[in-house]
């Protein structure tokens, strides 16, 4: 089974290091979106070409076997906020890095206006000042879905959240 102390790896690291157009490109999406390190980039991308490879996959399945599977990872990526509501299959061969890293907390913390700056986005959902619907979310690589995006805000009990009705 495997120690729970020690969980499989979410990310995979580039095959090979050292192309410098990749370097300047990861380096600028790591000060765009604030993030921590490469590994968080890393998570995303993983994340984005996993959803292309289930896309690639099910384009090549008969048409009738394709409906339902279609249907449900549609709806899903919709929820995530990565498609539109009447996207197709080739829609979602394009989704890249970016379109995840627009749905991290961090960012959508920044984009709402509660930060002044991505870092300052990052520092108060660590420091627990940030709630998802009065819950406290201290990750700021969580994924915010399209329900819960109007219901990001100070976590009560936060000085920002009485600086604010004050």
């Amino acid at each position: 089974m495997g120690d729970p102390r020690k969980p499989r790896k979410k990310w995979e690291g580039p095959k090979h290091p050292w192309i410098k157009e990749r370097l300047l490109r990861e380096n600028q999406l790591v000060g765009k979106y604030g993030l921590r390190n490469k590994k968080e980039l890393w998570k995303a991308e993983t994340l984005a070409r996993k959803f292309r490879h289930r896309a690639r996959n099910l384009l090549a399945l008969p048409e009738d076997e394709r409906e339902e599977a279609q249907r449900v990872l549609l709806e899903r990526l919709y929820q995530l906020g990565l498609v539109d509501k009447n996207a197709i299959l080739d829609d979602i061969l394009g989704i890249t890095a970016e379109h995840i890293l627009e749905r991290r907390l961090q960012t959508i913390v920044h984009k709402k206006g509660l930060a002044k700056t991505i870092y300052q986005a990052r520092q108060l959902i660590v420091h627990g000042h940030i709630a998802i619907g009065g819950r406290r979310v201290t990750s700021p690589g969580y994924l915010v879905t399209r329900d819960e995006e109007e219901l990001v805000d100070y976590a009560p009990g936060s000085p920002f959240k009485e600086r604010e009705s004050a």
